[in-house]
């Protein structure tokens, strides 16, 4: 028996087909949209949207298996909540503005929250995907095991790359079990001791699973079993003070209040260990200092040069998103472009955007 959702599934999968037939007699490029919740990065700007948001819906959970397959449109609370159920979660910890974010919406962006450095990044969670071309076939890639077959991986490749290469239609991702404890502390801390203490804890075996400086504090999130988490806050200074999870959502979401100042936001990649760039403005410093955000005042190339100089690359954290430098060279540029024509030879898919990586 075919339920309800499968029904409304089957419906919008039409609709993209005959919408997508359309775009290409008329030779006109598609915007990809699902929650809209990354439309602050990237708004749609082709003639034509294809709004993916009800293509959702569970395809196969077997919480013993480690893997969920939903379709791209599945809401993203949706799936959590489902997978909290069963005591699971997703590693990659992504973020979202607002309960509108959808599967296919997170694994486009390809952006991770601060568990990253130490659950991997959200490409090493997708297993296998089922990919849409230019003329409304479904392509499948990879599967709903950790094993592939050899040559491009396909469900890393599109992971991140924003609908360039087409739209997500379905969506294998592997989740972990939830961490039997959990604990989050902070402390006052200067820049300069509280770079220390990164990476002296860069460098050993703690349940670590967020690490931020904010500028007068530091943050610290224990995960992992009781009897680790307790000997691991044992170990910090007594001074440091008890805090809930909120910091860590907020973080997770840019609702920090740092991401209300008006002034022009950046995100910048770079080596942990790479120094303090010296660029005016306010810092906040996430991964262990591998993801370093920055608001200020700054001209856009003088950013980029700095964050080029220092081994790693910024981009403007708003609709200008795509427009980077310094994160690939001129050869891995060439071959993104070829494997983006293979895929959609005509751009028709957000012809504007380049894919990017985390």
């Amino acid at each position: 028996m075919v339920d309800a959702q499968s029904l409304v599934a089957d419906a919008a999968l039409h609709d993209i087909r005959a919408q997508l037939a359309t775009a290409n007699a008329q030779g006109q490029p598609v915007s990809l949209r699902g929650g809209g919740t990354h439309s602050f990065l990237r708004p749609p700007v082709g003639p034509v949207v294809l709004e993916l948001a009800a293509y959702a819906g569970v395809v196969a959970y077997e919480p013993s298996e480690l893997v969920v397959v939903a379709r791209a449109g599945t809401p993203l609370c949706e799936l959590e909540t489902r997978l909290a159920e069963h005591g699971q979660r997703f590693a990659f910890e992504p973020p979202r503005r607002s309960s509108a974010a959808t599967l296919g919406g997170v694994v486009s962006a390809g952006l991770a929250g601060p568990a990253r450095p130490y659950t991997a990044a959200v490409r090493d969670h997708v297993l296998g995907v089922r990919l849409m071309n230019s003329q409304g076939e479904l392509l499948q890639f990879g599967g709903r095991v950790m094993k592939n077959v050899a040559g491009y991986d396909v469900s890393r490749l599109v992971t991140g790359a924003w609908g360039v290469l087409g739209p997500l239609m379905e969506i294998a991702v592997r989740v972990v079990p939830a961490p039997a404890a959990e604990r989050c502390l902070r402390w006052s801390l200067s820049l300069e001791d509280a770079r220390a203490w990164m990476r002296e804890a860069g460098g050993r075996f703690l349940p670590l699973s967020g690490l931020c400086y904010d500028g007068a504090h530091l943050h610290v999130r224990w995960a992992g079993s009781p009897a680790a988490v307790e000997a691991a806050a044992a170990a910090l200074p007594r001074v440091a003070v008890e805090e809930t999870a909120d910091f860590w959502r907020q973080l997770r979401d840019w609702a920090l209040p740092f991401f209300a100042d008006p002034r022009a936001l950046w995100r910048l990649v770079l080596p942990p260990n790479a120094p303090a760039l010296g660029l005016p403005g306010s810092w906040l410093w996430d991964w262990g200092g591998a993801q370093r955000w920055l608001k200020t005042d700054v001209s856009p190339a003088a950013v980029m040069a700095c964050a080029v100089a220092a081994g790693g690359y910024a981009s403007p954290f708003d609709a200008a998103y795509g427009l980077r430098s310094g994160g690939l060279s001129q050869v891995q540029r060439a071959l993104q472009a070829r494997v983006r024509r293979s895929f959609d030879p005509h751009q028709l898919f957000n012809p504007e955007l380049s894919p990017q990586d985390d």
